[in-house]
């Protein structure tokens, strides 16, 4: 068997895995980061999701490395698309024009994008990436991982040794590997204490994964796809929390969890911004570029898809398959659904057999992304968990704000969103804080050398719901990066660094200092609602 070494082996290319594997390279260290699939960048990429960020992402706020690399998305536009004038001139270019975000794009765009970024520390050999392998063992003594094993799509199988091993997989894969004590799941409220926990823990209540897609619409043109094996299933099937069969446009609104009807199109594509599905997450607008090839792109990541028959984890390897399939065969009757049945705004007609994969922007033949959208991964028993009494606005006093950590290694912000689960419960979206990221969140109790850094971090599956987002995960991972980088310098175990004031302090100033990362919000953003 092939033996690797490496001071940090980074298991998972998502986006933590990247923000990590960048800044311990940056740092000085060698690094290998690894990936089950062919492309870098987990919910950027593989996973098709263009980016939920917060209201001050545009501002200095936002961590250095993170808004370079959405810079560099903008610039990725402007150098190799014929932009029009005023896209070109506009500095917060949005390339898809959709509502989710300010800077919607193709998900092959921030592929290129990381490749940029990394691509520095891969030509001096300070950074190896290993596409297309996934952790299968890994070997342990006294505490510590001394090596992981991982198998390759095409069966070859490598050892990698290292003094730091940073897990960024999508489900927290190398903790059951490691013995790494971790959670699945819900919590219950006697263990929590949270406000919107439920009352008796279910490790088997696990949010809803996706199988996104992007299409573009060719009218007058067929590209209907076949009838996918569960089409009647979906076409009749309803959830006890949801108003009909999910292939419609009607479905609940996470909030206040009332019946909408929203159709793909309420104006024409390319026309004026509309709520309607079709801007929502569109990727590429057309209106945006000079050549009259470009169509609108819009990534189809919405409650309809979202697949929650069965779990991933603490499943047999058999249920777990069911339930990738599953979600892949939902995805795919909603498309066929929308191409033949789905009723237009006039009431007269129906279907839209003009909707037509783009698996070119996805990276695979059959139009699908590459990987399924995971919103919850296991979650390591950490020195400190992030609790909803921490950021949540309805559990902290009236207008406290969050809760300030002395231990912070960034910051983030979104509504606790929590979507539909696989025990049969509905949204959970509530407000939260503009909050921080403890250190003591990417720490597990137990284990000396692995450091969470991606969304197994020590949330609760409350918490998971504002922490899983790409900018906290991006942070998650440079923080992680920075830390296995500072821990080697000095010859220090990262919970020392936690408990000793002066490491703290000397780790917090190069994040903030070298690394250009934000560790606290003004008050008055703090304390506010979004």
């Amino acid at each position: 068997m092939t033996q690797l070494r490496a001071e940090v082996l980074v298991v998972g290319g998502g986006v933590g895995g990247v923000a990590a594997a960048l800044v311990a390279a940056k740092l000085g260290r060698t690094v290998i980061l690894t990936e089950a699939t062919e492309w870098l960048g987990g919910q950027l990429t593989s996973q098709a999701v263009p980016p939920d960020e917060n209201a001050w992402i545009e501002t200095d706020l936002t961590a250095t490395g993170y808004a370079d690399f959405r810079q560099r998305i903008r610039r990725y536009y402007r150098d190799n698309y014929p932009v029009s004038a005023r896209a070109a001139a506009d500095p917060l270019l949005n390339p898809g024009l959709g509502h989710v975000s300010r800077v919607c794009h193709e998900p092959r765009a921030a592929l290129a994008v990381i490749d940029q970024l990394l691509a520095p520390w891969r030509s001096t050999g300070r950074l190896t990436v290993l596409l297309r392998y996934e952790p299968i063992a890994a070997e342990t003594a006294d505490d510590r991982i001394t090596a992981v094993v991982l198998r390759g799509l095409d069966g070859t199988e490598l050892t990698v040794s290292a003094d730091y091993v940073l897990d960024a997989t999508e489900l927290g894969d190398v903790l059951p590997l490691a013995g790494v004590e971790h959670v699945i799941g819900a919590e219950s409220q006697n263990t929590t204490g949270e406000l919107h926990a439920p009352a008796i823990a279910d490790p088997l209540d696990q949010q809803a994964i996706s199988w996104c897609f992007a299409v573009e619409h060719r009218p007058g043109e067929d590209h209907t796809i076949d009838r996918p094996a569960g089409y009647d299933f979906w076409r009749s099937e309803v959830a006890p929390f949801w108003p009909g069969p999910q292939l419609s446009w009607t479905d609940v609104e996470p909030v206040s969890l009332k019946t909408r009807h929203r159709p793909i199109f309420a104006a024409e594509p390319g026309g004026p911004p509309a709520d309607d599905l079709w801007h929502y997450r569109r990727i590429l607008a057309a209106s945006n570029f000079t050549h009259a090839g470009f169509r609108d792109i819009t990534l189809v990541n919405w409650p309809q898809i979202d697949y929650w028959q069965k779990p991933l984890l603490g499943v047999d390897a058999a249920t777990r398959a069911a339930a990738l399939d599953g979600a892949r065969d939902l995805s795919l009757s909603f498309l066929h659904w929308m191409q033949t049945e789905a009723p237009h705004p006039d009431g007269n007609s129906a279907g839209y057999p003009g909707l037509r994969l783009r698996g070119d922007t996805t990276g695979t033949l059959d139009g699908l992304a590459l990987a399924p959208y995971i919103r919850e991964s296991r979650r390591i028993q950490p020195e400190f968990t992030v609790l909803e009494q921490h950021v949540g606005v309805a559990s902290r006093p009236r207008g406290a704000g969050s809760e300030i950590f002395k231990d912070s290694v960034g910051i983030g912000h979104y509504r606790i969103d929590l979507h539909p689960s696989t025990s049969g419960r509905t949204y959970v979206d509530i407000e939260s804080y503009p909050f921080q990221i403890p250190l003591g969140a990417l720490l597990p109790r137990r284990a000396d050398n692995l450091i969470a850094a991606g969304k197994n971090i020590g949330t609760t599956h409350i918490t998971n719901g504002c922490y899983r987002l790409h900018p906290v995960e991006w942070s998650v991972g440079e923080a992680a990066g920075a830390l296995a980088a500072y821990c080697l310098d000095r010859r220090l175990p990262p919970r020392k660094v936690r408990a000793d004031n002066t490491e703290l302090a000397d780790y917090q100033r190069l994040l903030s200092d070298t690394l250009g990362i934000t560790l606290a919000w003004p008050d008055e953003i703090r304390t506010s609602r979004g």
